[in-house]
């Protein structure tokens, strides 16, 4: 299957404190892939050196054959991204969001649909600081799907969500994923890296400890689920029962 993303050797360090380390790894056309670790792990700053939001000090990024650097226009075309904290004007409506957001893109998709498949079409006229948590949450998912991308990065994308919303954006990932969307996402939900995740990789002080399926990280532990065996992984096992 043709590789959407490769990463080799991408390195980040901030004040001396390297916090990324040489992860070389890839990602598959129609992935789900999940990148797990405590705070501090170096989760969001990976997802922002791969998308050249922030310099790497070393390695090299491929998004569908583009330098995030080099092809920054050309790539963004493709590539719909969900940061975990994001800011917007208190007096600009959803819909006005949306339609400004898609002035940025040739190709985008319907934001009409869009809204109605994440529960916000009812707010469209609505301010965004009007917003709860988790409505500002799938609003930004909406976001990042414009673009109608090939690619899409979520960065902690249900955090906020009550449990029916989450399986509402689970069940909405899971058809775009089946239409052949790539996707690349940091989360601290087990329940929900179970449910979507093809490929995880765990990282505990900006290195790699396990890369594989959720069902060979339960394998290579102690334990029979991946929360525990997540735990292990990290050493936060030994951190609860201390």
């Amino acid at each position: 299957m043709e590789e959407t993303i490769k990463v080799s050797g991408l390195s980040k360090s901030y004040a001396g404190n390297q916090i990324i380390k040489n992860l070389t790894f890839a990602v598959k056309a129609g992935e789900v892939y999940g990148l797990l670790g405590a705070n501090g792990a170096g989760k969001t700053t990976t997802i922002e050196c791969m998308l050249g939001t922030r310099k790497a000090d070393t390695g090299s990024v491929s998004i569908l054959g583009l330098d995030p650097w080099r092809n920054r226009k050309q790539l963004f075309e493709q590539v719909g991204v969900q940061f975990q904290e994001a800011s917007y004007s208190d007096k600009i409506k959803v819909k006005e969001l949306c339609e400004e957001t898609a002035c940025l893109y040739r190709s985008v998709a319907n934001y009409g649909e869009l809204l109605r498949r994440f529960d916000l079409w009812e707010k469209k006229d609505s301010f965004v600081n009007e917003l709860s948590g988790g409505q500002k949450q799938r609003l930004f998912i909406v976001l990042a799907l414009l673009p109608d991308p090939k690619v899409v990065f979520l960065d902690e994308l249900t955090t906020g969500l009550d449990t029916k919303a989450r399986r509402s954006v689970w069940k909405s990932l899971i058809t775009l994923k089946e239409k052949g969307l790539t996707i690349f996402l940091s989360s601290h939900f087990m329940d929900e890296v179970e449910t979507l995740c093809d490929t995880i990789a765990i990282l505990k002080e900006g290195n790699f400890i396990f890369t594989g399926t959720v069902q060979e990280a339960i394998d290579r532990s102690p334990h029979d689920s991946l929360e525990e065996a997540y735990l292990w992984f990290t050493g936060e096992e030994e951190m609860d029962n201390e």
